[in-house]
């Protein structure tokens, strides 16, 4: 029977990804490519990363024109307020954005699997372990981000407790459904409510945020940044910040004076006068904010209007010439020849993803919404690449596709959800968005990455067949869940900790910061080693 197994194993080991040739090499060869290719479609999930964030800024500044009536002269008053609120924005776009990847890779392996019984274990796998990353890498590396002695706390604690509060609870669920209602089947009822529970999620932390009474906690908030993204003081550091992480952005330079900047339009200059000469588009991750309030709203449309069609065309077409720039000012100025080859050796490994998102829009149509719609389809499109990777990986090695997705996958994924909470520990005055990020991240992963590919399949089985969804490894994702459980509690006794001795979550004295990171990392070297032994059958 084993030597049958083999036999087919090997067949299926027959098929290949991009040639026909792929058979003919060793499998070692195969692995080291399909690893390869892993780590190159992880490369590109950073560069459409960027496209995202910029786009999803967008969308977050984007204000409204409300008309009141003073009630004492009568006067129209007009007040521009935010669409998004700041803390919907964190659980939905932030947080689902960066938990896209994941998201697509578990939705695309269920509908992979439509029409079986068993339902496949690289999303929830993938999930899983993308909550862990989540919660102990990207924790470390934001306790070290902020400078030395500078501390970052979190301002509103009842909203956060909120969104633990959920994030523990949708793996408790999880467990709940795994191992005590339908031990190791999935109804299509449980399916259903998994989902409904992120809509109570955004409804418990908007009522938390505005203070609903009976509802929400008796917790006073501390003042927190107006913006999601505010504006970095430092103009050199905005520049070198610009050069480094974001390659593919257009600079201000003599040969692309003629490019307009949509943000300077009606923006002030120094003089406090409205300024209306054209400049080069930065990106608005590190752009200044409008100083008037009524400068983000007005921006788009007052661009859209006076300019047209023609701005963004030409804007679009100076993103394609822009991806093909292999150096910017700042690598001709290296003086080291080998620190400058190195540089475009990497822009040489990045050009194709730069082309290949060029074909993105500009973030500024539609206050961003076809951008960020468009880097979100990019996504999808990479994680059904890493899927059929990540099946050969499996196949050739003879690895537990579990093992790779709660380890490789997780990690490699979970990379947007690193860099935005990254750029929130260094950007903003709080810890707000750059903790909220990895708890609403986790509660995301499993209200909707796992719920909506249950959803799809159990809504067929039930439809089909009249049978519940049995899941794959599902007493190996149970063990999972209670290693997490057990990790987690670590981590955010920790975090307690530190608000109660340093007055703040991230930054603070560097030796204990650093102390801090390298204990998250073991609690999540710990939850790996103990996951991967499980499921190898050591314990």
């Amino acid at each position: 029977m084993l030597g049958v197994s083999r036999i087919l194993e090997h067949e299926k080991c027959e098929s290949y990804l991009v040639f026909s040739g792929e058979t003919a090499l060793a499998d070692s060869f195969r692995t080291f490519l399909y690893f390869l290719g892993l780590a190159y479609c992880f490369i590109g999930l950073s560069a459409v990363t960027a496209r995202f964030f910029r786009s999803m800024e967008n969308i977050v500044k984007h204000k409204r024109e409300v008309v009141e009536i003073d009630p004492v002269t009568h006067a129209e008053v007009i007040r521009h307020d935010k669409v998004w609120n700041y803390t919907i924005a964190d659980i939905s776009l932030l947080a689902f954005g960066t938990s896209f990847p994941q998201i697509s890779l578990a939705t695309i392996d269920a509908i992979q699997n439509i029409g079986n019984l068993y339902a496949g274990g690289l999303g929830p796998g993938t999930l899983v372990g993308s909550a862990a990353f989540d919660l102990f890498p990207i924790h470390a590396v934001c306790v070290v981000v902020p400078k030395a002695g500078e501390l970052k706390k979190i301002a509103d604690l009842g909203v956060w407790l909120v969104e633990l509060f959920w994030s523990f609870w949708a793996y408790i669920w999880l467990y709940i459904i795994l191992e005590v209602w339908t031990p190791n089947v999935v109804t299509l009822w449980e399916a259903l409510l998994t989902v409904a529970q992120y809509g109570l999620l955004l409804i418990h932390a908007y009522a938390q945020d505005k203070r609903w009474p009976y509802i929400s906690l008796p917790l006073a908030r501390s003042e927190r940044p107006e913006d999601w993204v505010p504006e970095e003081t430092d103009s050199s550091k905005q520049e070198t910040h610009d050069h480094e992480e974001f390659p593919e952005i257009i600079y201000d330079s003599e040969e692309n004076k003629d490019v307009v900047d949509i943000f300077s339009i009606h923006s002030k200059n120094e003089t406090g006068n409205y300024q209306t000469g054209l400049n080069v588009m930065k990106d608005p991750l590190y752009q200044r904010v409008p100083s008037t309030e009524n400068d983000a709203e007005t921006i788009d449309d007052a661009t859209e209007t006076v300019l047209g069609d023609t701005y963004f065309l030409r804007l679009w077409k100076q993103q394609f010439v822009d991806a093909i720039m292999l150096e910017s000012k700042n690598s001709k100025k290296l003086d080291n020849i080998y620190l400058r080859a190195a540089r475009i050796f990497w822009q040489l490994l990045l050009l194709p993803w730069r082309l290949l998102f060029a074909i993105v829009p500009p973030c500024h149509i539609a206050h961003g919404w076809i951008s960020f719609i468009c880097s979100l389809l990019f996504i999808s499109g990479i994680a059904y690449i890493v899927t059929k990777l990540t099946d050969m990986i499996s196949c050739v090695t003879g690895i537990n596709p579990y093992v790779i997705a709660f380890t490789a996958l997780a990690s490699g994924t979970s990379w947007p959800d690193l860099v935005a909470s990254k750029i929130a520990a260094e950007r903003q005055t709080t810890a707000d968005s750059a903790i909220a990020n990895i708890t609403c991240s986790n509660s995301v992963n499993i209200y909707v990455g796992i719920g909506v590919p249950w959803l799809i399949d159990t809504a067929y089985n039930f439809l089909a067949y009249r049978q519940p969804l049995r899941i794959q490894n599902a007493s190996s994702l149970s063990f999972s869940l209670l290693v997490f459980f057990v990790t987690s509690f670590g981590c955010i006794t920790v975090l307690v900790i530190r608000r109660l001795v340093f007055g703040a979550e991230l930054g603070g004295p560097r030796r204990w910061a650093w102390l801090t990171c390298i204990y998250f990392m073991l609690l999540w070297i710990i939850f790996v080693l103990l996951s991967s032994l499980r499921v190898s059958g050591v314990i």
